[in-house]
């Protein structure tokens, strides 16, 4: 019951706040801009050749898969904004004093970060299916919606961790700004999402598939680029497919070994399990 009415407490802060609200989806305006602005026509006549008339329905599935995972990200940083804006106006410090145990409080934050993302990023899914059908694109099935998801609660789950791991280090509300300017921009690249990871440096290949949330989008893209890619790539080899989901992101290779969506999977799992463990450590020690 405590935890409850924590989330609801930080539940009312967050949405009460228009700005913060606006800002956790700040990244995908952006990134739709660019898209719209600069990045889209490039892509699409790129693959022109290769794809014909399915390339706008491919690379618009592609970066709109990339904004879920980057959305996972960006929004739960935004929601754990209250964690920080407790501890530097002393709130935190009332609650201490209140028969209230850490590890409550510690999941009154995590689980209010969560949901929130989850909000969030199911609204990022309906924006990008807006700008989806006016290129021309479909509708992803039930079955495909089902399957995003999964895939969104186990991506905002390793998010969320990671995330609030980060957070625990931060006193200050203006470092804390900051820092999510830094991490935003920089997500954006380690996801992959601007330029196709296969026109990249290798060392920059390299980075992404450490980056946990990269394995987020490559799921995402799996599930939203299936039906434009079975139409598009029907009857070519299949050595020429392989070749395009690897320049795309949509699979990974540890060297000449493709990286299944089971790994993907397990390597958000992982993620979020470790950097929630690393979370409890530190907010131990500083109890101390």
């Amino acid at each position: 019951m405590v935890i409850i009415n924590l989330i609801k407490r930080n539940l009312k802060l967050f949405f009460r706040d228009r700005a913060s609200v606006f800002f956790s989806l700040l990244a995908i305006f952006i990134i739709i801009g660019l898209y719209v602005l600069f990045l889209g026509r490039m892509l699409s006549e790129g693959l022109e050749s290769l794809l014909g008339d399915h390339s706008r329905f491919i690379v618009d599935s592609w970066v709109m898969a990339g904004i879920l995972s980057v959305t996972s990200i960006t929004t739960t940083m935004g929601a754990l904004g209250i964690m920080v804006d407790d501890r530097s106006k002393k709130i935190l410090n009332d609650f201490y004093s209140a028969p209230l145990k850490r590890s409550h409080l510690a999941c009154g934050y995590l689980l209010n970060c969560f949901i929130i993302g989850i909000i969030m990023t199911i609204i990022a899914l309906v924006i990008a299916e807006i700008y989806i059908i006016s290129g021309g694109g479909e509708l992803l099935n039930l079955m495909s919606l089902l399957k995003l998801l999964g895939v969104m609660l186990i991506s905002v789950f390793a998010g969320s961790s990671m995330v609030f791991f980060i957070v625990t280090f931060f006193k200050s509300s203006n470092a804390f700004a900051a820092a999510s300017t830094v991490i935003g921009t920089l997500v954006g690249f380690l996801t992959g999402i601007y330029i196709p990871i296969g026109q990249l440096p290798s060392g920059v290949q390299t980075a992404i598939k450490i980056f946990p949330i990269s394995h987020s989008a490559a799921l995402f893209r799996q599930i939203m680029m299936e039906a434009p890619m079975s139409e598009a790539l029907a009857g070519a080899p299949a050595q020429v497919i392989t070749d395009f989901k690897e320049t795309m992101g949509v699979i990974f290779f540890a060297g000449d070994k493709e990286i299944t969506p089971l790994i993907n999977i397990l390597v958000l799992i992982a993620t979020g399990v470790i950097f929630l463990i690393l979370s409890i450590v530190n907010i131990s020690i500083k109890k101390r």
